[in-house]
């Protein structure tokens, strides 16, 4: 019996502030819901540009207390006039000096579910996060959301495997995964991982990744952002890889447990041979 989610994925470009920026996501969830979409997952830090192309302690301000700030409290309404799932990556400051690159998880009725925090923190050109955040502490949450269950990865998580297999051992069936990654640096790897993983662990991966150059560096974000199914198959076509785009996709979640039922991936785990893997 097919169980069909409409689910969305938001690609775009920086505006030049904040407001703006956060005007024109807030237009994206009008037309996401107004073409029946469900759920809707935003690119990475959504509402500012990538400012860790540079170490510039003036972007802090761009952090928020995550549930009480003032974007997730918007959204909430928003989620709540609209009735969709809405997932928030953001910069979110718990106290003075403690910064975490998050993302926040609102229902369909507006409540707040909780956050992911991103556990993997890159320092290379061109990307130098340790300068902004501290590594997530959040586990690998699974949210019970009007839509089903989902999970979310952030950017540079998906080239390490654990997080992934968590979340589908948690019960993920959607795990998003909000990027800003570079043309020069990661586009070999955009429409490799994410799809491996979605076989791997037997659900469904949304891929979001902005678009354009911004003004803080060279990097030349590429979007093709895409939805992947659990045999790695896109769903509908990739976005573009200059353009603001929603992606609005149909997924049947009944797919699964065809998929599991044909690949016991989950059964046939061995996790009493994987201790070294834990080894620092």
């Amino acid at each position: 019996m097919s169980r069909v989610i409409r689910a969305a994925l938001f690609q775009t470009a920086w505006t030049g502030d904040k407001e703006s920026m956060i005007q024109v996501h807030e237009q994206a969830a009008r037309d996401a819901a107004a073409q029946g979409a469900q759920v809707l997952c935003f690119q990475e830090l959504f509402y500012g540009p990538y400012f860790c192309q540079v170490q510039d302690k003036a972007f802090y301000e761009y952090a928020e207390q995550i549930p009480e700030g003032p974007t997730v409290r918007r959204f909430q309404a928003l989620a709540k006039e609209l009735g969709i799932v809405l997932v928030l990556p953001m910069y979110e400051e718990e106290q003075p000096g403690v910064l975490y690159n998050t993302a926040a998880v609102i229902d369909a009725d507006g409540s707040y579910l909780g956050k992911y925090r991103k556990t993997h923190i890159p320092q290379v050109q061109g990307f130098w996060e340790k300068f902004y955040f501290r590594p997530g502490n959040s586990g690998w949450p699974v949210f019970e959301t009007a839509v089903g269950k989902i999970g979310v990865y952030i950017c540079y998580d998906r080239h390490f495997p654990e997080g992934w297999r968590a979340l589908g051992l948690g019960g993920a069936e959607i795990v998003f995964n909000p990027s800003a990654t570079s043309r020069g640096l990661s586009r070999y790897l955009w429409q490799l991982e994410q799809p491996a993983a979605a076989v791997a662990n037997e659900y469904f991966v949304g891929a979001i990744n902005r678009v354009g150059v911004e003004d803080l560096g060279d990097n030349d974000f590429y979007g093709t952002t895409y939805f992947v199914d659990p045999e790695a198959q896109f769903v509908g076509e990739v976005a573009s890889d200059k353009e603001t785009e929603l992606v609005v996709r149909d997924l049947d979640l009944a797919k699964l447990r065809e998929v599991r039922d044909r690949w016991q991936f989950y059964r046939d785990r061995a996790p009493g041979a994987y201790g070294p893997l834990t080894a620092p």
